[in-house]
Formats: C-alpha cells, structure tokens, sequence
C-alpha cells in the first residue's frame, strides 16, 4: 500500500492523474531494495514489453523482447499522430487531450548520424518504427514533441529522416519563466497547465524541407519592406532626379545595360557608382575587361574629384587634380573598388567572376557587381546547347548570386550590328546573343548619346528605361543628361 503511494505521489507531482495510469496501465514493481516503475508496452492489447523506472531516474527493459513504440495502440487507425521522447511525456498529452500519442522506448541519440540512412534491416538502433512500420504508414501527419535540448532535437531530425520530413511537423515548446524554455511536454503541463500544453501541439510547424517554405518564414522580410526598414525597399536613388523617376537601385537585382557602341555605357555605369558611394557609401566589384586599370582608375577618379586627370583634357582649359588630390583619391579607389581580372591571356568565365564576386561580398562587403561587357567572357558550352540556352543558364547563375547576397549586378551586353541605323537608340531585343537578356533581367536599360543637332544638343545623353520588374520602384520612360568630357560627370537636363 506504501509502495502504491509513493508511485502515486510520483505522478501526481508531476500532474498526471490515477485515472491515465489506469487507463495506460502503468504498474509497479517491489524489489527488496527499491520501488520501480512499469511502463507496460502492448501491441493489440497483448503485452509485448515492459520498461522499469526507479524513482532516482534509472532504467531497464525486458531482456529478448521486441522493441515498439510506447502507446501503440492508441495510433492504430490514426491519420494524426503525435511522437515524444519519454513515456511520462505520452502521459501529460493524455492529460491535455491527446490520446493519439506514442513515445519512443530508447530516448534520444546524442547527435544526429552524419551516415547515410541505414537499410531497414541493418537500422537497429531505430528498429522500432519499422517493426511498427504498419501503424506509422497510415499516418498523413506526424507531429515530433521531442525534448528541446540537443539529443532531444537530434532525435527528431533522425525521426523525420526515417518518416519523411514532408509529413512530419515540429513543436517548439514555451518559456516556463523569462529565462528557462520548458525542456518536454510534461514540464510544460507542469508549470503552465494542460491548456499551454495543448496549444503548443496545435502550434507545431513544417518540419523544414530543404528548398519549400511557407510565406511565413518570411514575415519578417515582408514587414522590412511594408516598414522600409533598411532604408532600401523603395529603391536607392542613383543620384540624379530625372532618372530616380523611371529606375532606381534595388539590392539583389540584376540590370542589364546596351546602347550602340561609344553611347557612353561604361562611363555612365561609373557615374553611377560614384553617386551611389557618394550618397550611401556603397562599394563595388569590378570586372571591366575592356579598360586598362589605369585607364578606368583615371576616369573614375575624374568623376569622384571633379577634376581633369591631366592638363587642357579635351582641349578644356579647367584645373587639372594635384597631387592631394590624386592620394586622396587614389585612398579612395582602394576603400571603394575590388578588381576582378584574370592575371593571364584568358578570358574569364561567369562561373569565375561570381566566384570572386561572392569573396568580395563577404571579404569587403560590396553592395553591386559590375560585369563589363558580356562578350569579353570565356563563352564554352556544350555542343548539344544553343546560345540561347546557354545565355539563359548565365544569367540564372548572376540572378542567383544577386539575390542570394543582396548585391546589385549591372550587366553590359553589346547590340547585335545595325543595319540602316537611324540614329535613334536601339531596341531592347536587338541585344546580341539572345532575347533572354530582356526575358530574364529585373531592369534593362538603353544609354544613348544624341549625334544629331536638329534632335537635340549634341553629346546629350538619354537614360531609356526599358524594363521595369518591380513597379514599386520605377517605371518605364526617358531621362536626359548632360555629361562633361572634362570630368565625364553627368548632370539632370531640365525638360520644359
């Protein structure tokens, strides 16, 4: 009668009542020196195991038995199922409701297998889903409530992997106080009530698959750009007004940007840039294969200084940079810019450029990748791939770089040869290699230099936004600039 009491007062402390012991038959057991436990494990009501707890936390099975789940019976017919780690744990969801629930008779491993999974006949230390492997398969949901500390959360990854993580869902249990997160379901019932434990099990999420979500892993991100948190979900002005109505730089995006040869794309591509480090103190990668360093140093430094590099450029009489100016400048350069070149005679290819271009990110926190131009890439494909293909491949991998480290990539593509030109700027499809370009890019940009007096002053230049994914940030039109061949600034025209 003692012993009875004693067991008793065992579960009642722990808040689980006469009545689930009765119904789960769980009895004692008198040795000559101590009280234990008996979890009695049955299979269509016919005892198949019998697991021993001492009142000090000490266990042992049954010798030569089978190995199944605790609480077998109660998921018979059941398409919703809940697994935990300790039968005390199988108790207390009885006492929230849950009679659909099965405890694991071995605990949890200290880590997860970094193996493969074994076969069904070699997976010993988890032979009892299998020899319960009938009751389990009728199963379309499979809740896993294991302990929250390492082995607990070990055990529920080696379950999902056995399972199949598409049917299984995760709970994640409470705080019991401002610092401790209750460790198991019975922890839970204890100190804050059958209720909260209930309503963790209806709160359990996916289990995560490797490349599904659900909307809400990204709530977060949606509020950052409902709130324009980071200051960039509306797009970051590229410095001049005109343009800021039709395009904007937004991070993780890719532009593509042509226009007829000596239209001024590079150099209006380094006007941007200087703004955008000017205004927000973003850095660079530069893979600009048709400048010489020097050469592209110089007219970057012209525009960051607003100063000609040498004396009477282009005939103007302004003042040339001195020497302060060329160290501070060249301090500068070093802070803002990382080269991507290839040190031989070859030609690099995307795969070589991204590689480099994600060092940079994360070595010098770069905000935008500049890859100029796409014909002076290493272009090797397979025989059995058209160009089209292959041009749709390249840019998935620069769009996949872009949004994956949040970094803007302006991408120059030359125009195919144009017969009988106009003078007016080109077509966005007249890009040469492929429509993909346009297909597959968030905005494409024509930059175009007027030649012709009775349009409009010579050397203006004209900003034609011709693609415009995201609308939030821009729309499609024609910007003009001036641009100074003293310092290759470019400056907003006033339109009447």
């Amino acid at each position: 009668m003692l012993a009875k009491k004693k067991v008793n007062e065992f579960f009642s402390k722990r808040k689980i009542s006469v009545e689930t012991l009765r119904r789960n038959a769980v009895r004692q057991r008198e040795c000559k020196d101590f009280l234990a436990i008996a979890f009695t494990y049955k299979r269509d009501g016919k005892l198949v195991n019998c697991k021993y707890r001492t009142l000090d936390k000490k266990f042992w099975q049954e010798k030569n038995t089978e190995k199944i789940l605790y609480g077998l019976d109660d998921i018979k017919r059941a398409s919703e199922i809940i697994i935990v780690e300790g039968e005390i744990d199988k108790l207390s969801l009885e006492e929230a409701g849950f009679l659909n629930c099965v405890s694991v008779p071995d605990g949890a491993p200290a880590k997860v297998s970094p193996k493969e999974l074994p076969h069904e006949e070699e997976d010993k230390k988890y032979e009892y889903l299998w020899n319960c492997k009938s009751y389990l398969e009728k199963a379309t949901r499979i809740i896993l409530a294991t302990d929250s500390d390492p082995p607990g959360q070990a055990l529920t990854e080696e379950l999902a992997r056995r399972l199949g993580k598409e049917r299984c869902w995760k709970v994640t249990w409470p705080k019991r106080n401002d610092k401790e997160i209750c460790k198991d379901a019975n922890e839970v019932l204890m100190h804050l009530g059958p209720e909260a434990l209930k309503q963790a099990i209806k709160n359990a999420d996916f289990y995560p698959v490797q490349g599904l979500f659900n909307f809400r892993n990204y709530f977060y991100e949606i509020d950052d750009y409902f709130y324009n948190r980071h200051g960039y979900e509306l797009g970051i002005s590229t410095g001049w007004r005109s343009v800021d109505e039709f395009y904007k730089v937004v991070p993780g995006e890719l532009t593509i940007i042509t226009g007829i040869p000596n239209s001024g794309k590079s150099e209006w591509i380094d006007a941007l840039l200087c703004n955008l480090n000017k205004n927000n103190n973003w850095k660079f990668a530069l893979c600009s294969m048709e400048n010489q360093v020097r050469e592209h140093a110089r007219k970057l430094l012209e525009k960051h200084i607003q100063k000609p590099f040498f004396d009477e450029s282009y005939g103007a009489s302004a003042e040339r940079m001195s020497i302060e100016d060329l160290e501070r400048g060249k301090r500068w350069l070093h802070d803002t810019f990382s080269l991507i070149r290839c040190e031989n005679d070859d030609l690099p290819s995307i795969d070589w450029v991204l590689k480099r271009a994600k060092a940079s990110v994360l070595r010098d926190g770069v905000c935008g990748l500049v890859i100029d131009p796409y014909n002076e890439l290493d272009h090797q494909r397979t025989s059995n791939q058209t160009e089209t293909e292959y041009v749709s491949q390249i840019l998935s991998k620069i769009k996949r770089f872009a949004q994956h480290h949040m970094c803007h990539v302006w991408f120059i593509a030359h125009p195919k040869q144009l017969k009988n030109w106009d003078g007016k700027p080109p077509n966005i499809y007249d890009i040469s290699g492929s429509a993909h370009f346009i297909n597959k890019c968030d905005n494409c940009i024509i930059i175009h230099r007027n030649r012709s007096v009775a349009e409009r002053p010579i050397d203006q230049v004209q900003v034609c936004v011709r693609k415009v994914r995201n609308k939030v940030v821009g729309c499609l039109g024609d910007a003009f600039l001036t641009y100074n061949k003293v310092t290759g600034e470019y400056a907003d025209v006033c339109q009447e």
